[in-house]
């Protein structure tokens, strides 16, 4: 992931978040055929329930700012360990049961996600407010798909 400043275009920021999810669990789909051995992406590795743990509290984290931030008060502290700790949790086989957990979860804060951003006008999705991103960068900044395309595609050849 990319700490520069997020690129935004005229698509609707709730969209963007939504496209995104939707990617991840498509690729999701495809990894209960995952081998065990963590997949290297840069100077990180990645797993699958790493890939869905790290989507989950990129999003749980700002919905947290943006709350925050729509409520007038400082947005609470970052301390995730993030992608720099692999777990023995993340090392564990990826089940049919664990796509449905991760599909049920994804869903559910892209759809949080979405229902807020369009209850916003682009005033405040585009207001600048000290050295922050806007509300709309933040937002295309979950729009990527880096965790989920660390893991990609595992459909078995055929």
């Amino acid at each position: 992931m990319s700490d520069d400043v997020p690129e935004v275009d005229g698509r609707d920021p709730a969209r963007v978040i939504e496209e995104a999810v939707a990617h991840a669990l498509r690729l999701a789909r495809t990894w209960p055929a995952w081998d065990g051995r963590p997949i290297p992406a840069g100077d990180r590795v990645y797993t699958p329930h790493k890939a869905v743990r790290r989507l989950g509290d990129h999003l749980v984290d700002h919905l947290a700012e943006l709350e925050a931030r729509l409520a007038g008060a400082p947005p609470p502290p970052d301390h995730w360990h993030a992608s720099a700790v692999t777990t023995p949790a993340d090392l564990a086989p990826f089940t049919e049961e664990d796509f449905d957990e991760a599909y049920s979860r994804l869903h559910r804060l892209g759809m949080i996600w979405a229902l807020r951003l369009r209850s916003l006008d682009d005033e405040r999705l585009d207001r600048a407010e000290g050295g922050a991103w806007t509300l709309r960068q933040v937002a295309f900044h979950l729009g990527s798909t880096y965790y989920a395309d660390a893991v990609g595609d595992l459909t078995p050849p055929a």
